[in-house]
């Protein structure tokens, strides 16, 4: 299928051929056959692509920031590698589009085959959507008119916030599309409305649709303001421009009344005269797009809906609200239509996305896409007789982007298909590395004889049960950590192994870095029981990502804290016997990123990790102390070891280096040659299972033994 997506390093805009995606749960796919074009949005994605990277530099502060952080803990060249493969990322343009549904996903009842309706969806022939994303179509709306239902909504959102009563005086300051939507919508509700822009064109159409509307221009707008309300001023202001400028929020100040409402909506410079707002106790809110529950992945992947007497209007709702005007002819969109283009004729658009036009209308071929509809695209054709080793990758986020990617391109590896369930990122990534397919349906992957070896880099709730198929369809198999994130699907995957010829390795990458090979050569010596440190400035995640879900990511003791218990039984040789965790706080939850996991082993050493998530990024990400009959190793973040106490070493230096490029050689040769896993089955399962007695042991407030578990 076709899908047009951004380039952000050179600006250029795309019309890509991606595989379909596969009908998710809780989501339904979308034949589309209308989609908007939001040109100032997408016009700001365009121009920052083109930037060079000072302008993307100067538009993105807070990244810059982040850009310097990791150049002190990590160094330049690994810094300067993850910028750039940031950059390669296509982004997905589009968020307004109207279409037929052609398949329902599990546990959606509200749609069915046939449905049309409207969506966030991007500009591609095929959109798979959650529900909570979706809205009906009324059988008054056209196809056409539909696909104003989002933007529409966010000027709708605009209003809820505002919050007008019948008869008040709102100025929209901003005609585009979204400002003449919210003229309309504002009329509707029975308020007089004044509209300010610098286009005359948009100034008519205000006119037009009932407004007092002005070119800013070429009057005073805070006079006309006080002369259309008799100096009362108006009961407020609707921002819908884009512009740098501080003027319009101090204008907008100026020309409300006393106890005015202020409401954000577009993009503006926001430096405020605290004088303004504090003689008139004025307002000010920055609009969320669609409405309540953006942003929320309860409301808007999983479906989970806010109840109605108590969040009256949601992101849906508002939707469904748009989609009525529609029918009820109280929102005319059509004299906001500057063009009307086919897809494949995009350019037409994007080369041009100038102030003059007002919205522009993608037009879809009508024909059943769904008889040639393929979730597999062939990228070049595979000439590798290599028949040990061939990859299959299922997953293409950042890990596999940022990290897999680059250590396998090293290593040489026999690259043949990868899969994501989006299908862009997958397609990006198997041109760039020469894959020769890539899908949306990763099963195609466990049913294609070349591939010998399984990759697998989804989220944490999905390892196991792809770690279990993999296997049961005679793959090799690397899942990144953790393996499971329940003490049932280890149980599932110990199963599947024990019926399975092949092996099973997990992402710990940490035992492979040269510097943990250099300290575990010179601890072998003797093998007498070790004290071990490890202290992990983890750094701040927000509590609504992903990583923290105890359903989908684990929380980042079980996900990302079992690195350093694996690190730990590689160095001792020997496997946890029990666990104490103690969390910060008087009552941590169970997914806290601020905690001690004090660790004992079979043969006597001892092993503390510190695991905090409200350090500071200036200091390094991770050190590992070790201890041993009056010796010393420190490792500072994977750069430096030093070594106190040891004859003939003292210290070693080198590059940021983790350990993947290692591990992923290690791992290809043993597959080669049939050798012994790289990590030892038991030692991958003992790890696992500290990691889940830790969490038990932070429950009942007590040692935990990893036989109880």
């Amino acid at each position: 299928m076709k899908q047009i997506i951004q380039n952000l390093r050179n600006g250029n805009t795309l019309l890509e051929e991606v595989p379909a995606p596969i009908v998710r749960k809780g989501c339904i796919l979308i034949q589309t056959c209308r989609s908007l074009v939001s040109l100032g949005t997408e016009k700001m994605l365009v121009e920052f692509g083109k930037g060079n990277f000072i302008s993307k530099a100067k538009q993105q502060p807070e990244k810059v920031k982040q850009v310097l952080d990791k150049i002190k803990t990590e160094g330049l060249l690994p810094t300067l590698e993850a910028v750039f493969n940031k950059l390669d990322e296509p982004l997905p343009l589009g968020y307004c589009n109207a279409g037929v549904v052609i398949a329902v996903g599990e546990g959606v009842t509200e749609f069915k085959l046939g449905d049309r309706v409207a969506s966030n969806g991007h500009h591609a022939e095929v959109v798979c959507i959650p529900q909570n994303l979706c809205a009906k179509i009324p059988d008054e709306v056209s196809d056409e008119d539909a696909a104003f239902t989002v933007i529409g909504s966010i000027a709708l959102q605009g209003i809820r916030l505002v919050n007008p009563t019948f008869g008040e005086t709102v100025v929209v300051f901003g005609l585009g599309l979204i400002g003449l939507i919210t003229v309309q919508l504002l009329q509707a509700n029975g308020c007089r409305v004044i509209g300010f822009d610098l286009d005359e064109k948009k100034v008519m159409l205000a006119q037009h649709y009932g407004a007092f509307a002005y070119n800013a221009g070429k009057i005073d707008v805070v006079k006309t303001i006080e002369e259309l309300t008799n100096n009362v001023g108006c009961d407020a202001v609707i921002i819908t421009a884009s512009s740098k400028s501080n003027d319009i929020i101090s204008q907008s100040a100026q020309m409300s009344r006393k106890r005015g409402r202020i409401v954000l909506v577009g993009v503006v410079g926001l430096e405020i005269q605290r004088s303004d707002f504090y003689k008139k106790e004025l307002s000010f809110q920055v609009s969320c797009s669609y409405g309540a529950g953006r942003y929320d992945d309860d409301y808007e992947l999983k479906g989970i809906d806010y109840p109605l007497p108590y969040v009256r209007w949601t992101e849906k709702r508002n939707f469904e609200t748009i989609l009525f005007a529609l029918a009820q002819k109280k929102l005319n969109v059509a004299d906001l239509i500057t063009e009307r283009i086919l897809l494949g004729n995009y350019q037409e658009i994007y080369s041009n996305l100038g102030s003059n036009k007002i919205a522009s209308i993608l037009e879809y071929p009508e024909r059943n896409i769904q008889e040639k509809l393929s979730y597999k695209l062939s990228i070049k054709e595979y000439s590798n007789h290599q028949t040990k080793g061939v990859v299959g990758i299922i997953g293409a986020g950042n890990f596999t982007k940022m990290t897999l990617m680059p250590a396998l391109k090293d290593c040489g590896a026999a690259l043949k298909i990868i899969a994501s369930a989006g299908g862009l990122t997958a397609k990006t990534l198997a041109n760039k590395y020469g894959f020769a397919l890539s899908t949306t349906d990763y099963k195609a992957i466990l049913q294609d004889n070349d591939v010998d070896l399984v990759m697998i880099t989804t989220r944490h709730n999905q390892h196991a049960i792809q770690v279990v198929e993999a296997l049961n369809a005679g793959k090799h198999v690397f899942v990144e950590k953790p393996l499971a994130i329940t003490i049932d699907d280890l149980n599932e995957i110990e199963r599947a192994y024990s019926l399975s010829k092949q092996t099973l390795s997990v992402g710990y990458n940490r035992r492979f870095s040269p510097f943990i090979q250099k300290a575990k050569e010179l601890l072998d010596s003797s093998n007498a029981p070790i004290n071990m440190i490890a202290t992990v400035n983890a750094g701040f995640i927000p509590a609504d990502v992903w990583v923290h879900d105890l359903k989908t990511g684990g929380g980042r003791i079980i996900g990302e804290a079992c690195h350093f218990i694996d690190l730990m039984i590689f160095l001792s040789g020997s496997k946890v016997k029990e666990v104490l965790m103690n969390a910060l706080g008087n009552n941590p939850s169970d997914n806290t990123d601020n905690a001690i996991i004090t660790l004992s082993f079979e043969n006597g050493s001892q092993g503390v990790i510190h695991y905090f998530a409200n350090g500071n990024k200036s200091y390094s990400k991770e050190r590992i102390e070790v201890y041993s009959q009056g010796r010393i190793l420190i490792l500072d973040n994977f750069r430096k070891l030093e070594g106190f106490g040891f004859s003939g070493f003292s210290s070693m230096k080198k590059r940021l280096d983790k350990g993947h490029k290692t591990q992923f050689q290690s791992l290809l040769h043993s597959i080669k040659k049939g050798t012994k896993p790289i990590i030892p089955f038991d030692e991958i399962v003992n790890g696992t299972k500290a990691s889940f007695a830790a969490i038990e042991s932070l429950k009942q407030r007590k040692w935990i033994a990893i036989n109880e578990l």
